[in-house]
């Protein structure tokens, strides 16, 4: 089974590649049965995720620098749905 997933510009993109985005999504994701996320529980600590570090006020912003901070909000939305899901 493949699966993918489009972007707002309409690029597809399998889970492959998307997987590591989508583990540190997870793992950085605040769950309810600790109130910690999995790598604040393991290290003691979270790992800056790739939209800490854009800037949106800046005008110079790449659009592929966009259209990967909209994708990577929307699989972040996406897997904290999905957690919250398969906790019910």
């Amino acid at each position: 089974m493949e699966m993918d997933y489009k972007d707002h510009e309409g690029y597809t993109h399998d889970l492959v590649t998307l997987l590591p985005a989508v583990q540190l999504a997870y793992n950085t994701s605040q769950h309810s049965t600790t109130g910690k996320s999995p790598s604040l529980v393991e290290k003691g600590w979270n790992p800056l995720l790739p939209v800490d570090h854009l800037k949106e006020n800046l005008l110079t912003i790449h659009p592929t620098a966009k259209s990967f901070h909209y994708m990577w909000k929307r699989s972040f939305h996406t897997a904290a749905k999905r957690i919250q899901q398969a906790e019910v």
